[in-house]
């Protein structure tokens, strides 16, 4: 498969695009700054620069695919206004891109707990961002899979999850977070869901299988 990854310099991202150049894949990834495309390359992705933010229309950005990914964030220590115009637009102008470009599949990184409002003023403007996101997703008529992982963490990952509709708060590896995409990315009949994702006891295709 083609896919194509918004937020190509991200942690997830970064695992992700490596797995999936592992498991036989072309890989283009959306990155802002030039010096990060090296990193890319070492991770087996073909860089592309296009900054989200400031260009309207992405689609000769993103191109041909079989699928996208949007792992984008403004991050931490960014303002009321990027969760906005990253987060939430990013989101949205792939959504377009893909309708664009006839890209049917799409996968968006999402986050649990966004409809219980928490934090300072900016996360819960970030959590409205990534709600907005989700629901015009939801509402796109692409073929979608919405994944939301608790507590993100830098430990190694194990390859044992646990998802459901909804799960108690927790936390999990990034590296786990990107198997768990490449695992949906693989598998056609995973399609038009959304569930919470945390470490847990189950194999990532089993608790896949389990679910769907």
């Amino acid at each position: 498969m083609e896919i194509v990854i918004i937020g190509g310099h991200g942690k997830i991202a970064m695992h992700l695009h490596r797995i999936l150049k592992e498991k036989g894949h072309t890989v283009k990834g959306l990155i802002r700054k030039e010096e990060q495309a090296d990193d890319l390359r070492k991770a087996g992705a073909e860089p592309v620069i296009a900054d989200i933010e400031k260009e309207e229309d992405i689609s000769k950005y993103v191109g041909e695919a079989d699928a996208v990914v949007f792992a984008a964030g403004a991050g931490p220590g960014s303002g009321k206004e990027r969760k906005w115009s990253v987060d939430r637009d990013g989101a949205i102008k792939l959504i377009e891109a893909a309708k664009k470009n006839g890209i049917d599949r799409y996968v968006m990184i999402s986050a649990m707990g966004l409809e219980t409002p928490r934090g300072d003023e900016v996360f819960q403007v970030y959590q409205q961002a990534k709600a907005q996101a989700d629901e015009a997703l939801r509402n796109s008529g692409l073929n979608y899979v919405i994944v939301k992982p608790g507590r993100l963490t830098n430990d190694d990952g194990n390859g044992k999850v646990k998802l459901a509709e909804k799960l108690d708060r927790g936390e999990i590896p990034r590296e786990d977070v990107a198997q768990v995409i490449a695992a949906v990315l693989e598998d056609d009949s995973i399609e038009n869901v959304e569930f919470d994702l945390l470490s847990g006891e189950n194999d990532i295709e089993k608790a896949l299988l389990e679910f769907v």
